[in-house]
């Protein structure tokens, strides 16, 4: 099978090229028919259960087929995944192009968050982290600065300043909707969408219990204590006090309120849940799909430095690649990192990777990359890109969190200490 290779990529996206999809088949590290947990959405009775439904998807025979479906990872968590792959890659340099971070660092009580960047914020540059974030020397706040101001006022028929500071977003998509403009603030479609699905799906059931050694009943009244170091107290006299006078009976979600069990003591009965009590399934199938007219739906108008393009057609171009690049080494690298999507969710792929080129006649031929292969069309879209004033800086701008973004997440942490903080 033909290897892709970046002058292919290069023909695909300015010329032929419809999408660049994966079908994967996959199936549990534990063998076919093993059980997996797939996310659960809570519902309008407050239980929580799986996203089931009917598709239909292809037979063994090539026909098509009715199946149930269970969601096992979303467009949105595929989305995340792929990100922190990329993080990873340009963390270590294999990768190079963009990423802008908040570094936490300089306060010794938020050491612990390190750096949040591009990669790992919910909304990627347009979050709220990146809003509440200010310059180095803090007297700038990120929107207020020459770079924030060029991506507020970012469209698809410009979407240099995005392309500059963040390509990924114009990948996996962003709104700013929360920005100066509101809802009428930058906003990009995904390009690049994937999912994964277990296939002819038969749900189970779990079970649950605590055996307390202690053999601590839950008849005794347990309160919040006066001093928060120590938590929760049996003595009334040790207690916090409601206005009446009345001692607070202990509670951290809510639930078994006064009781033993609230302080993780005590027996839990034995309890049944068929509501989301994991799956089997016939295969999982992950679906991905690269849409090449939506990168062809961005234009370039300037240069890195706010310059018009002397050759605005080979230079939107070379942007355009470099996006399809950074799409397709995402695929490959988090496939190197692999599917374990969360406890009893680890998934291996059924076969070698294989990548569907679609043509403009819907034509399909296969291709095969690894992650040698990727990183040198990374590599070669990158220099093409350089050649035409689009090259990428690694850190485009660096900024530390604002003052007020400082002070919320240390008094949200205080009051998480003390029970305060709703869930």
């Amino acid at each position: 099978m033909k290897k892709l290779s970046y002058e292919e990529l290069k023909e695909l996206v300015t010329q032929q090229g419809v999408a660049i999809r994966v079908r994967q088949r996959l199936q549990p590290a534990g063998g076919v028919g093993d059980k997996v947990f797939p996310p659960t959405y809570a519902t309008g009775d407050k239980a929580l259960r799986y996203a089931t439904e009917t598709r239909r998807v292809t037979s063994t025979g090539g026909g098509t087929e009715d199946k149930v479906t269970v969601l096992l990872d979303s467009v949105a968590s595929q989305a995340n995944r792929m990100e922190e792959s990329l993080l990873a890659a340009w963390e270590d340099q294999t990768l190079t192009f963009p990423v802008i971070g908040v570094d936490f660092a300089g306060d010794k009580e938020l050491v612990d968050i390190g750096s949040v960047t591009t990669l790992q914020a919910p909304h990627r540059i347009a979050d709220a982290i990146l809003r509440d974030a200010t310059t180095e020397d803090g007297k700038l706040l990120f929107r207020d600065t020459p770079q924030g101001r060029a991506f507020t006022d970012a469209s698809v028929r410009n979407a240099t300043a995005v392309y500059a500071l963040c390509p990924t977003a114009l990948i996996f998509g962003v709104w700013d909707s929360t920005g100066p403009k509101g809802g009428l603030g930058t906003k990009f479609q995904r390009a690049l969408t994937s999912e994964i699905v277990g296939v002819g799906v038969q749900t189970g059931s779990k079970v649950g219990s605590r055996i307390d050694p202690l053999a601590i009943g839950n008849s005794v009244a347990v309160y919040r204590h006066k001093d928060n170091d120590d938590e929760w107290t049996i003595e009334e006299s040790e207690a916090a006090k409601e206005k009446n006078g009345k001692p607070v009976l202990f509670s951290r979600s809510g639930e078994g309120k006064g009781k033993p069990s609230a302080v993780n003591h005590s027996n839990i009965p034995p309890t049944i849940d068929s509501f989301s009590g994991g799956v089997t399934f016939e295969y999982a199938l992950q679906t991905v799909v690269l849409s090449l007219p939506a990168l062809r739906r961005l234009r370039f108008a300037t240069t890195l430095d706010g310059k018009p393009l002397t050759d605005r057609p080979a230079g939107e171009a070379a942007a355009r690649v470099a996006l399809a690049a950074i799409a397709v080494a995402a695929v490959v690298h988090q496939r190197q990192r692999g599917y374990d999507l969360r406890s009893r969710c680890l998934l291996v792929p059924d076969g070698a990777l294989v990548l569907e080129v679609v043509k403009a006649d819907g034509g399909v031929e296969e291709r095969t990359l690894d992650l040698a292969g990727a990183n040198e069309i990374m590599a070669s879209a990158q220099a093409a890109a350089a050649k035409v004033s689009l090259g990428w800086e690694r850190e485009p701008i660096k900024l530390k969190p604002a003052p007020k973004l400082v002070a919320l997440i240390k008094r949200s942490r205080a009051a998480a200490a003390t029970g305060a903080e709703e869930p």
